[in-house]
């Protein structure tokens, strides 16, 4: 079982902290294993850009990224504003959350899908953090909306039960006092959201967990995928350059289970050169090596002469080489003890990381001293070694090289290796970008 740890905020109002008027964001999550829906237990939200992160627990299944600019968070006690509902969609009730800045009339008014009044509030609020509890009716959709001294505020209530044939009931459960900015803004500001910004989505169902990066710019539906060790739903084969390569489904990812081996053979001794023609390496000049471990290639020939981490480089249409951060979602998704977004996979590149999952991603045959691992996800890493600068080949059936997209600087490029010896992985920043490694392509989502 995974381990799983959790940083629980008090609200799950999340803000831009830029300035500008980005319209607010809001992602749904939902999940499959293969093609059947199930159920979500939570959701963990990484800001892997700013740091910080946040909870979701079923049935709350909204992210909300709400904007608000610079001087909004500066001056938070002035501001009026309803936070989102918890837990949304609704199962039977729902609370809604509203501060208000200095005490005045407050009017609160429900609204169903088509317009219609639900129902209306007219009451004086105190200064401070007011609770209500919304029970819906049948309606899937529903406004709620406040004004105070000029300012309108509203958020949607999803509905997460249509079976409710009572009518819609808004009671006021209290007041506090105390400063929006000590109750609440502490976890707010604990992450904060740029638009640009990457986030890593880890889906939690039972004893199993699902990650995906998200650059979200527009409200969307971020599907979790929990089949694994199977082709990719939809997607089995890929034919490409004239050859078939298989598909396999590692949670929420979709590989190429095959290293990539297209382009014409070059002999190791020669270096690659940007001439619109795809070249490759084969293990000690030997085009049967190509067959069994696939082309080896120098980092800026895979690229296609770009720098753009994720890009499609010699990969497919539709697919991409990874960058650093899609390997973690892997090594998290395939180790049995540090799940997606654990310290382990952040640390310095110093040596091995995580506990089996280089056992879990190695074939079951073909490394040397016994070194083979299990496979169990089916992703088939193999010991093809690497073609060195000087034109040299080694460590074929010791270890497996594989670049990423991700660049740190100009001589070097981050690489994931698996070692016969070893149950863990390690992912390098050291790797330069004149040797010849072999390359898997991922599928774009």
């Amino acid at each position: 079982m995974k381990t799983k740890i959790f940083t629980t905020l008090t609200a799950l109002l999340l803000l831009f902290s830029a300035s500008g008027q980005q319209a607010d964001i809001e992602l749904a999550m939902t999940a499959l294993d293969n093609e059947a829906h199930i159920a979500l237990d939570s959701i963990k939200v990484m800001n892997r850009t700013q740091g910080g992160d946040t909870l979701l627990v079923w049935p709350d299944t909204l992210l909300y990224l709400i904007h608000m600019d610079v001087s909004e968070l500066e001056n938070i006690d002035n501001l009026f504003r309803v936070l989102p509902n918890y837990p949304n969609p609704v199962v039977g009730e729902t609370k809604i959350s509203v501060y208000v800045p200095d005490k005045d009339n407050v009017v609160l008014t429900i609204t169903d899908v088509s317009g219609r009044l639900v129902l209306k509030s007219d009451r004086v609020l105190s200064k401070g953090l007011h609770t209500f509890r919304f029970q819906p009716a049948d309606a899937y959709l529903y406004f709620f909306t406040t004004q105070w001294r000029g300012n309108t505020q509203s958020i949607k209530i999803l509905q997460g039960d249509t079976h409710n044939n009572g009518a819609c009931v808004l009671d006021y459960m209290g007041s506090e006092s105390s400063s929006l900015q000590l109750k609440h803004t502490n976890g707010i500001q604990a992450f904060k959201f740029n638009q640009g910004d990457e986030l890593l989505l880890i889906g939690y169902t039972t004893d199993l967990q699902s990650g995906m990066l998200e650059k979200p710019y527009t409200s969307d539906t971020c599907t979790f995928q929990f089949a694994t060790n199977i082709p990719c739903p939809g997607t089995p084969t890929v034919d490409y350059e004239g050859q078939i390569y298989n598909t396999i489904q590692v949670f929420g990812q979709c590989w190429l289970k095959e290293n990539l081996n297209v382009g014409t053979m070059i002999q190791g001794s020669q270096s690659m050169t940007d001439n619109l023609i795809i070249e490759k390496y084969c293990y000690n000049n030997d085009p049967e090596n190509c067959i069994t471990y696939g082309g080896q290639y120098q980092w800026n020939e895979m690229m296609q002469y770009s720098t753009e981490e994720g890009i499609q480089g010699i990969c497919p249409l539709g697919w991409h080489i990874p960058g650093v951060e899609e390997w973690r979602v892997l090594f998290g998704a395939v180790d049995s003890q540090y799940g997606i977004g654990a310290t382990e996979w952040y640390l310095p590149s110093t040596g091995f990381q995580g506990f089996d999952a280089g056992t879990n991603l190695k074939t079951i045959s073909g490394w040397i001293e016994n070194g083979n691992g299990t496979d169990l996800f089916g992703f088939s890493g193999l010991p093809g070694g690497y073609r060195h600068t000087n034109g040299s080949f080694n460590s074929v059936g010791e270890a497996g090289n594989l670049y990423t997209s991700h660049e740190i600087n100009f001589y070097d490029v981050a690489h994931l290796f698996l070692s016969y010896e070893l149950s863990g992985l390690g992912l390098s920043d050291f790797m330069p970008k004149t040797y010849g490694l072999s390359v898997r392509c991922l599928r774009d989502e």
